[in-house]
């Protein structure tokens, strides 16, 4: 532990060499030392390291070489424990990062947001500080033109920190819809991934967004034609949960109807897939959620759930979890089974109760299995 701690204390002591020289070669050889060693991480702050990274990250005679290495040693920093998020965000990480978005050095703006993306996708950071400026914003949106590296950082900077009515209208108010829909057809799967993601948590339960997205074109193509081809079965799951859940609040927001093709022959089967077993834990509980928020106010749509695919034979593997002893052999697996088999039963319970509440007929089809399960 000394040991550590002496190797540590020189990798600090070096960042206040009077040569500039010898301060990057500081910088390069801890960004080298603290990958994947958390250990490392958590001595180099203890003993002080950030405020100095900090200090040299924001001095305007540091290079532009000193500056981005700062940045991208902060970043690899805040990839370790929550602890070392908080000790970073304590130290004003996120002012001295957003003002260093204001240099014109791509490379350096690049290694600022990487590492703003990793402040602000932990829980503990208070999403709060992303808008505590208001020209951080609109900033923000100016930089989404600059390379696909910016725009998957700042999408997905935004997919994170949209967590109220307020944030859904600031970012509304600077543009967000304009400028996010044609990074829909990036030729990056991150960036289309990030900006779809962007949309769900603006149109959760919010008219006004709602509405705006269903006149949207994409290179000519309605945004909602855009969200169907995403849910195809050939995109990846994660693609296909997040389009539906577009979908799914743009109907719930009143901006598309109950009876579209989009929702009963789209949206709705694609949800009912995710339920079934071949999926992870996480996305079936997603999608039996995600169904039953899409089809709690409108009875159609609870008859046409009802009668798709199995539907609430599916559901009744919702409480198997975890699976048969004889194919426990994974004890990884079986950890990660019983961490969400409440999660898992949560999720069927909900749809239950949204299949079962308009209509006595449902309300038979599915309490009878429910029953079955139950005794």
């Amino acid at each position: 532990m000394q040991e550590v701690t002496a190797t540590s204390r020189h990798y600090v002591d070096r960042l206040f060499d009077p040569d500039p020289q010898k301060v990057l070669q500081g910088v390069i050889d801890m960004k080298n030392a603290v990958i994947g060693n958390n250990k490392q991480k958590a001595n180099l702050i203890v003993l002080g390291a950030v405020p100095r990274l900090l200090y040299l990250l924001q001095q305007s005679s540091s290079s532009l070489e000193l500056r981005t290495e700062c940045a991208v040693v902060l970043g690899s920093l805040a990839m370790g424990t929550e602890n070392n998020i908080k000790s970073l965000v304590d130290c004003h990480i996120i002012p001295a990062l957003l003002q260093g978005l204001l240099c014109p050095d791509l490379i350096f703006i690049e290694a600022c947001l990487r590492c703003l993306r990793t402040v602000f996708i932990s829980p503990v950071t208070p999403v709060q500080l992303l808008y505590t400026d208001p020209t951080v914003i609109p900033h923000l949106m100016s930089l989404l033109s600059r390379s696909q590296r910016t725009q998957e950082y700042i999408t997905q900077i935004f997919s994170h920190c949209c967590k109220t009515p307020e944030h859904q209208t600031v970012l509304f108010n600077h543009g967000a819809i304009q400028n996010i829909a044609p990074l829909l057809i990036s030729p990056s799967y991150k960036v289309r991934m990030q900006a779809l993601k962007c949309f769900s948590v603006l149109a959760y339960e919010n008219t006004q967004v709602s509405m705006t997205l269903v006149n949207v074109l994409v290179d000519g193509e309605l945004l909602s034609q855009v969200f169907v081809r995403m849910m195809q079965r050939d995109q990846p799951i994660e693609m296909q949960l997040t389009a539906a859940k577009c979908l799914t609040y743009m109907c719930r927001a009143g901006a598309i109807r109950t009876d579209d093709s989009c929702i009963v022959l789209k949206t709705l089967p694609c949800l009912v897939r995710m339920c079934s077993k071949e999926h992870l834990l996480e996305e079936r509980v997603e999608g039996a959620e995600t169904l039953a928020y899409l089809m709690e106010p409108d009875v159609e749509l609870q008859r046409i759930a009802s009668t798709t695919d199995h539907l609430v034979a599916m559901l009744a593997d919702y409480f198997k979890y975890p699976s048969s002893v004889s194919a426990i052999t994974d004890i990884k697996r079986l950890d990660h089974d019983l961490k969400h088999a409440h999660e898992l039963r949560q999720a069927a319970f909900k749809l239950y109760a949204s299949l079962g509440s308009n209509d006595e007929d449902i309300r038979k089809k599915v309490t009878l299995p429910l029953l079955l399960m139950t005794h």
